[in-house]
């Protein structure tokens, strides 16, 4: 049936250098998958420690085995700051990846840094809706919103993913694409963020987690944690149509109960 959630694997590995071999391996992976069956790969980054962790695939043999060509990239989440600004998920993700590999910058959706935090969001959601009409994203059947490929995600330590918040109304937005922040409890405060249907209507997501300081929310999401205040995270509301593979170290995954 169309309306079914897809799965959720939880994978636990020794240690962060292990974790960004094995994201290297899956994401090199997923490109050829897609790659194959449509000609194009479209992944949406987020910022934070991801970056970093991706590092294997700017490395041998990824690097000259992975048909960047057809790679689209786009941001979950962005701070609405100069592209070159030390705050930027883009300029974190060039200087970490994005400058190390032949995507074509014609593929590259950075925000547009002139705008507003809600110009940005309506500038954002305007390009992916021109990307709808040209078939470069297609639309999920089962929700209408517009289907990425993969999305590499993390989180904080208060369960926030992309720009949604516990305590902000954002993350219950249910008609935009793209929404925007002017108020982020974490610094700095003007974001725009994808909201939940689309960042849910993913084919695939990566939630990749590292460090001990995420150890409580992960046993929230995956263990048996009450939430904070009696309230879910965020967090807890990430799903994939396909597949949503949590990627977690063993300080992150350390409060939750080894099964047997």
């Amino acid at each position: 049936m169309a309306t079914e959630k897809g799965k959720k694997t939880v994978l636990k590995f020794d240690s962060e250098e292990d974790v960004s071999n094995a994201l290297a391996k899956y994401t090199a992976d997923l490109s050829g998958k897609f790659i194959k069956e449509k000609g194009s790969f479209t992944v949406v980054l987020s910022g934070g420690s991801l970056i970093d962790t991706m590092r294997k695939l700017v490395e041998p043999p990824y690097k000259g085995s992975v048909d960047w060509s057809k790679w689209w990239i786009f941001w979950v989440d962005e701070r609405v700051v100069p592209l070159d600004h030390d705050d930027s998920n883009y300029k974190l993700a060039w200087d970490g990846f994005l400058s190390k590999v032949p995507i074509p910058s014609s593929n590259t959706y950075a925000i547009n840094d002139k705008e507003s935090p809600e110009g940005a969001a309506i500038d954002y959601e305007a390009r992916l809706k021109q990307l709808v009409e040209s078939k470069v994203l297609p639309l999920s059947a089962a929700t209408g919103f517009p289907k990425f490929d993969l999305m590499l995600l993390g989180m904080g330590p208060d369960g926030h993913v992309a720009s949604l918040f516990p305590s902000r109304p954002h993350r219950h937005e249910k008609e935009r694409l793209v929404t925007f922040i002017t108020d982020s409890p974490k610094p700095p405060p003007p974001r725009i963020t994808f909201t939940f249907p689309v960042i849910n209507s993913a084919s695939e997501i990566a939630m990749v987690i590292t460090g001990a300081e995420l150890a409580y929310m992960v046993d929230v999401a995956l263990g048996s944690a009450p939430p904070p205040d009696g309230i879910p995270p965020p967090c807890t509301e990430v799903s994939a149509e396909e597949e949503l593979t949590w990627f977690l170290d063993k300080d992150a995954a350390s409060k939750l109960q080894t099964s047997g």
